[in-house]
Order: structure tokens, then C-alpha cells, then sequence
């Protein structure tokens, strides 16, 4: 494929992944706004946001199978479509329950669109340019919480509902771009479908998801006692070693239990997973704003925009030189700068300069990690029939974690007094982190090219 065919088609994965990555960034500002709407509470309405993380859940496997079977072109246009559909029925909900039917659509349909554009770059971008491709798609989620506060807010003055009518343009614009730029890339081999694998991994994923958001790590034992808890964390240790069981027998797994016998996919989703834990530090960063420096919730919002920027300027440039190194150096750095940005936080986090210089720090670590590398890594393990279900491996691991350090950091928010609790919630993940860091060592170097080792 031609440069210029590229840029219509990176623009177009781009335009895709933005759409995604704004429901992130606006459902913060909105939700006082549908709380009041509909007279809840802030426990019912946080369902807006845990609907579509366990239907994204649910999705990813299912979506990033189905694009590798009957090509990326028709699953990412679907995807789209979807979370269109989704965002109207928000936007037109007559009560809270139809709301969450809309969010639940929205999950399944962002589940795919990520994963997918990066199997898309996989299969359209020669392997030297891939990185750069990345780095960009990772800049998307930057670039998302830059405009998207600033477009909720001025939409709120009018109604929240037009924030969700808002994203319908969008969608046709990209519905449109993408049935024309985006490959088809159809499988030749029309194996049966793995039903019974996809079901059971959905519900080991809901069960996973169901148990990690019903735990109270302040009250660990009370929690553990629980129906929900432990028959949710039950339904995960028989589900999870019979799933394996299938795969190993399917003529077409969802999941080819060969690729995790690969060290660079291991270690790619160790490091996931630890990256999700440093990501679920965003939530509580204002909140540590507030604490430290009495300021205004709005005031703790803007101080975080050079964290929003770093990640801008970091995927892109993580991107590029992955292209020339590898991924090897590129994640043993921005791992380092990810830890040491967090230990920072939990370190000095209530003096200005190092909460500033912590969460600068934070931002650059994981637009290396989240954004280009570990895609990078998994593209170059798996075969081109399994490349969109090896995507959809780096978003589930992110989001397990996610969902662990919610809890987790919460949890010690809340037990820890003194004003000391979120600090210590981030040297606890910056541990997590530093051992992460030991595994990456054992990564491979980057392959020598013919030239230099014929010399």
C-alpha cells in the first residue's frame, strides 16, 4: 500500500479510535449531569460507567475473533455503528434502565474498535513502520482527554443528551471512510467458529470484572464473605482452567493456547495488566489535587493537563523509535519513567513540583507502554490469522488491572489515615511496577537486520 494510501487509512483508524476515547473522557463531566436527570444516586449511576466496562469486556474477545474471521473492514464499520446506536439510545433514554441498555451497546462496540485498528496496522503497514502507526493511535487517547472535558462542558450548558447526539456525526464520518480505506483481510480457512469458547471466556470475564468491582480491600474479610464476591471469583477458577481445556481441543480457538507459550507475549501482558494499574491512578489524582492543595475540583481537573500533553507527545515519538530499536529499549525505559513518575506521587506528591513532575512522568511511561509497544510486541508473535485477537489480549489485561487498582488504591485511600491513603495506593502499584520491570529484562533484542549480521 502506497504513503498516501496509508495516511487515508491511518486517519480514518484514527478518527475510529478518537470516537472511543471520548466516551472516556466526557462520562466524567456528564454524570452529575444524568444523575440529577433521572433522581438517582451516585451508587446507581456509577452503572453508566460499569455497564460499558463489562460489556467491553465481553466484547473484546468476541469482536477481535469475529475481525479475524470475516475481516477488519466489516467488524470496525459494525463496531462503530454499534456504539452509534448506543450513544442515540443514551441520548433518547426515557428512564435509567433503557440508559444502560445504550452504554451496554457502546461497550460492545468500542470493545472492537481499538483492538482492530491496531490489527489493521498489522496487516496494511510494512513491519518497519508499524511502530509509528502505534505511537499515533496512542496519541488518540491524549488528544481525547485534551478536547473532550472542553466539549462536554460546553454542550452541558445546553443538555448532556447532545453529548451522546454529538457522537453521531462522528460515526458516519467514519462508518463512511472506513468502508472505503480499511482492508477486507478475510480469512480464506472457513473453520466452525468456537461458540463455546467465546461464551465461556465472556462469562469468566463478567465473573472476573463482577468480583474485582464488588471487593472492599478496607474490608477484606467481610468482603471475601460475601455471596457476590466469592461466587463470582468461584465461577473464575472452574471456568478459566476449562476454557484452556477447549481451546486446546477447537479447531479455531478464540485463543490459541500456543501463543502464551511465547516469553514476549507473557511478559507483554504481565506489563498490560501493570499498566492499567498505573492508569486507574488517573481516577484518583484530582482527589490527591484537592487533599494536598485545597484547591477546586475544576482547578484539580486543569492541573492535570501536562499529563494530557505528555502522552501527546510521547505515543507518537515511542512510536518512532520503536521502528529503530525494538521493543526491547523502548519498554524498559518507559516502564522506568512509569514507575518512577508514580513513586514519585506517593514519594512528595503533595509538594507542587512533584506532583507536576510525577504526573508528567506518568503520562510519558504509559503513552510508551499502552500506546505503541505492547501492541507492537503482540503483532510480532502472532500469525496474521490471530492478529486481531492478539490486540484484544493487550486491552483485556489493561482493563483487569484498571479494575484492580480502582479497588485497590481506593481501598487504601480510605483505610490509611493522615491524609497519607492515596499516596501509599501509589507506592504499592509503583512495587507492582518495579517487578514488572525485572520481567521485561528477559524480552528479546531487536533481530539484526541481514546487513548487520552478515558484518
Amino acid at each position: 500500500m502506497s504513503k498516501p494510501a496509508n495516511r487515508g487509512l491511518l486517519i480514518t483508524l484514527f478518527l475510529g479510535v478518537l470516537l472511543a476515547a471520548l466516551d472516556i473522557a466526557v462520562l466524567g463531566p456528564a454524570l452529575p449531569a444524568i444523575r440529577a436527570h433521572y433522581g438517582i444516586d451516585d451508587r446507581t449511576v456509577a452503572w453508566a460507567f460499569n455497564t460499558f466496562v463489562f460489556f467491553n469486556l465481553l466484547g473484546v474477545p468476541v469482536m477481535t475473533k469475529l475481525s479475524d474471521r470475516h475481516g477488519r473492514r466489516l467488524i470496525y464499520v459494525m463496531d462503530v455503528l454499534l456504539f452509534a446506536i448506543g450513544a442515540l439510545i443514551v441520548a433518547a433514554a426515557p428512564s435509567f434502565a433503557i440508559l444502560l441498555v445504550g452504554r451496554a451497546l457502546q461497550g460492545l462496540g468500542a470493545a472492537g474498535i481499538f483492538p482492530v485498528a491496531a490489527a489493521v496496522v498489522g496487516d496494511a503497514f510494512p513491519k518497519e513502520r508499524r511502530g509509528q502507526a502505534l505511537g499515533i493511535l496512542g496519541a488518540v487517547f491524549g488528544v481525547a482527554f485534551i478536547i473532550g472535558p472542553i466539549l462536554a462542558g460546553l454542550l452541558l450548558l445546553v443538555d448532556w443528551r447532545l453529548i451522546y447526539v454529538a457522537y453521531v456525526p462522528l460515526a458516519i464520518l467514519v462508518m463512511l471512510l472506513g468502508a472505503r480505506q480499511l482492508p477486507s483481510s478475510v480469512s480464506k480457512e472457513r473453520k466452525p467458529l468456537d461458540v463455546r469458547g467465546l461464551v465461556l471466556l465472556g462469562l469468566v470475564l463478567v465473573c472476573l470484572a463482577y468480583g474485582i468491582n464488588r471487593l472492599d480491600v478496607s474490608q477484606l474479610a467481610t468482603s471475601l464473605i460475601d455471596p457476590r464476591v466469592w461466587g463470582s471469583f468461584l465461577m473464575v477458577a472452574i471456568g478459566l482452567p476449562v476454557f484452556i481445556r477447549l481451546e486446546r481441543t477447537a479447531v479455531d480457538p478464540v485463543v490459541r493456547p500456543g501463543l502464551f507459550s511465547d516469553r514476549q507475549v507473557v511478559i507483554a501482558c504481565a506489563l498490560a495488566a501493570v499498566a492499567g494499574l498505573h492508569e486507574s491512578a488517573f481516577i484518583f489524582l484530582p482527589a490527591l489535587a484537592i487533599e494536598a492543595f485545597q484547591v477546586t475540583t475544576s482547578v484539580a481537573s486543569f492541573m492535570l493537563m501536562p499529563l494530557v500533553v505528555s502522552i501527546v507527545i510521547a505515543s507518537p515519538v515511542a512510536g518512532r523509535v520503536l521502528d529503530r530499536v525494538g521493543s526491547r529499549p523502548v519498554v524498559l525505559v518507559c516502564q522506568a519513567i512509569l514507575v518512577a513518575g508514580i513513586a514519585i506521587l506517593g514519594w512528595r506528591g503533595e509538594d507542587i513540583e512533584f506532583f507536576y513532575l510525577g504526573t508528567i512522568l506518568l503520562g510519558t511511561g504509559l503513552a510508551g507502554i499502552m500506546g505503541p509497544a505492547l501492541s507492537y510486541i503482540l503483532l510480532a508473535a502472532a500469525n496474521v490469522a490471530e492478529r486481531g485477537v492478539s490486540q484484544g489480549l493487550i486491552t483485556l489485561f489493561i482493563s483487569v488491572g484498571q479494575l484492580i487498582g480502582g479497588a485497590g488504591v481506593g481501598a487504601v485511600a480510605a483505610s490509611v489515615p493522615g491524609g497519607l491513603g492515596y499516596r501509599t495506593g501509589f507506592l504499592a502499584v509503583a512495587v507492582a511496577g518495579l517487578v514488572v520491570w525485572l520481567a521485561a529484562l528477559a524480552l528479546k533484542k531487536k533481530a539484526p537486520k541481514p546487513a548487520e549480521a552478515a558484518a
